[in-house]
Order: structure tokens, then C-alpha cells, then sequence
């Protein structure tokens, strides 16, 4: 079983195949992805919600130069990693024209403003909550089985790569969104860390029961390092210690609960993504990566750029690649650009227990 494997048998793999041949050259997969704003890739406009980025600036730097829906300036995570793998991009599940041959290629399902509980994000009105985003997961396999037929879109399904996002929206967009929050007094900060994790173990084990099998989880980011943060409550651009603290308990008891998951179904099903690690690095050296700053988000108002949304009547950077941050919230292409070789290549420092690269190594075996 992949779960009994030694990393050491697993580094050696990617070491092969890297030497003998390129990521994209692998055969294609499909490619399925949930979550929030940080993967939605256009999802949200076509609901009726406050969380949208369907304006310029937004898209600035895409290849169509239009505003997609997509929270950057250009591609987002999920594109760059199909990009990498040498995959066609998904299209949002409500594209229209995500039909016939273009189902093969996966969808993506994720929505902005929405975690790993159902009552985050309530203040953006209609988005896809993730139980929501599992159903029409559903529907796509039972639209791909009409398509390729009952088994094929079995195997279609294992076979596929699997991206979700999740829990940032839980702290900034619930527990800390208000003094007293709901969710404050009924949970102190490490009751709601251990049900956030409780819960979303619930999710990935209904992934798991709905085919999934190559499962890329990420962790929060550095929640209180970025600019909407900064402007709300650092005063001279240090991270907010409170939000630091939440992530920090988080991300690893998230990372002991996809451990767990992984043994309990017998192999590496689920793959842990360390976004917080991912991000720290250029938050804290940003010179190292190229970029002028990481706390000045290139599209905003007020301090660090950080308050409100990135509209037409924002300050707007004139060049998107010397920032870590696009908006108050979101990275630039560029540091999305550093997360996906991470993802790809990263140790076990930022991938656990292996890297996409690896993935793809194994399973071109089998």
C-alpha cells in the first residue's frame, strides 16, 4: 500500500522521472477543485453575491486582459498548475459551456467567500457552500457517465488530480469578523480550531467516498500577515498576532488529521499543502523573490492598500510582478507562480507526505 512507502522511495521516484522526463509529459488527467476565492475561478459570476471579481482591475494581466472572476491580477492557482501538468484549464462548473468533450477535462467547482462551515461567509448572500459544491460534484459525474458512460467516468474520476482550498474564510470571514462573533462565544479559539478540523475531515472523507483519490489539501495561509489585515489592525506592518496564533494551531492539527484519513483508508489518498510555510517565505523576505514588498497589496486604498475591495477607483501598481499581495487578501500571479513550484517540487516541509511531481511519477507506474 502507498501509505507502508518510505519518503525515501518516494524522492527517488521523482528523481527519476524528473531526470528522464518533463511534468507534461505525463499522460492528461483530469482536474477537479473546490474551495473559496483563492481557486474560484469564475463561479461566483454567475450567482447573485457580493463576492465577485468580475470588474477591472481584476484580470489586468490575464492572456484576455478581461476581469474572469478570478481574485488576481492574472492566472490563478489552479490555472498554473495546469499549466504545469500541461492540462487544458477547467472551467467554472456554471460555465454553460462546460459540456461534450470539455467535461473530460474536469471542472471547477469553488466559490469565493465560502469554508469549511456552512454559516461563513453568510454575509455575501448566494455562494456555493462546499456541502453545495460536493452536490454538483454529483451531478457533473452523473452528466460525465451520460457522456463516457457508468465506468469510464468511474475511472475518469480516480484517476483525477483533486485541489481544495479551505478554513481562511472560517477565522476572517466568521470568527473574527466581528467583535463577539457568533462563533466566539459559543467556541474558544482551540474548540474551534479542533471542529474546523473535526469538520473538515467530514469533507474530505466525502471526497474520498465520491472517487476522489488524488487529493492536494491546502492549510490557512499567514492570515494575519496580509494587507487587509495590516490595515485593520497592525500599526507599524507587523502580522496580526491573534490570526497568526489561529493558523498556527490549524495547519497542523489539519496536517495530523490528513495523516490519520491516510491511514484509515490505507494509502496516500490526501496530500497536505503547507500554504502557511508557502507564503511565509516571500511575507518575510520578499526581496528574495523579486518583489518590493509583501505587505502593500498592488490594488487597494487606505493602509498597506488593505482596506475594502480592489475596484476601478483603487490605487493600482503599475507593475503586478513586484508585489506578493494583488489584493487585500489574494496573491499576485507571480506569488501564486511560487506557491504551484512548491506544490510541484516542495520538500516535505511544504508537501506531505509527497510533492505533485511525485504524484505524478507514481501513478505514470501503475
Amino acid at each position: 500500500m502507498a501509505g507502508c512507502w518510505t519518503f525515501g522511495y518516494y524522492w527517488a521516484i521523482a528523481s527519476l522521472v524528473v531526470a528522464a522526463s518533463s511534468v507534461s509529459a505525463q499522460p492528461k488527467r483530469a482536474f477537479f477543485v473546490f474551495g473559496d476565492s483563492l481557486v474560484d475561478n469564475g463561479n461566483n459570476n454567475f450567482l447573485a453575491t457580493t463576492a465577485r471579481a468580475d470588474a477591472p482591475p481584476y484580470g489586468i494581466d490575464y492572456p484576455t486582459r478581461r476581469a474572469t472572476g478570478r481574485f488576481s491580477n492574472g492566472l490563478s492557482i489552479p490555472d498554473l498548475i495546469s499549466e504545469q501538468l500541461g492540462l487544458e484549464p477547467t472551467l467554472p462548473y456554471l460555465n454553460p459551456e462546460l459540456t461534450g468533450k470539455k467535461l473530460l477535462v474536469g471542472a471547477n467547482f469553488a466559490s469565493a467567500g465560502i469554508g469549511i462551515l456552512n454559516d461563513t461567509g453568510f454575509q455575501f448572500l448566494h455562494i456555493i457552500h462546499i456541502y453545495k459544491q460536493l452536490k454538483l460534484f454529483g451531478h457533473y459525474q452523473q452528466r460525465l457517465a451520460a457522456h463516457i458512460g457508468a465506468e469510464g467516468a468511474r475511472r475518469l474520476v480516480n484517476q483525477a488530480l483533486v485541489l481544495i482550498t479551505l478554513g481562511g474564510n472560517d477565522f476572517v470571514n466568521n470568527y473574527y469578523l466581528v467583535p463577539y462573533s457568533a462563533r466566539s462565544r459559543q467556541f474558544s479559539l482551540p474548540d474551534y480550531v479542533r471542529y474546523l478540523v473535526s469538520e473538515y475531515r467530514k469533507i474530505l472523507r466525502r471526497v474520498y467516498d465520491m472517487g476522489g483519490r488524488r487529493v492536494i489539501v491546502t492549510g490557512t495561509g499567514p492570515m494575519g500577515c496580509v494587507p487587509a489585515e495590516l490595515g485593520m489592525r497592525s500599526r507599524n506592518g507587523e502580522c496580526d498576532e491573534e490570526l497568526q496564533r489561529a493558523a498556527s494551531m490549524f495547519n497542523p492539527q489539519l496536517g495530523t488529521m490528513i495523516s490519520g484519513l491516510n491511514q484509515e483508508v490505507g494509502a496516500d489518498v490526501f496530500v497536505a499543502a503547507n500554504a502557511y510555510q508557502m507564503h511565509m517565505d516571500f511575507i518575510t523576505n520578499p526581496q528574495a523573490y523579486g518583489f518590493v514588498t509583501s505587505k502593500v497589496a498592488c490594488c487597494g486604498q487606505g493602509p498597506y492598500n488593505g482596506i475594502g475591495l480592489c475596484t476601478p477607483l483603487s490605487n493600482l501598481c503599475p507593475n503586478r510582478d513586484l508585489y506578493a499581495f494583488w489584493d487585500p487578501f489574494h496573491p499576485s500571479e507571480k506569488a501564486s507562480r511560487i506557491i504551484v513550484q512548491q506544490i510541484l517540487q516542495g520538500s516535505t516541509q511544504y508537501m506531505h507526505p509527497m510533492n505533485l511531481t511525485t504524484i505524478m511519477a507514481l501513478d505514470s507506474m501503475t
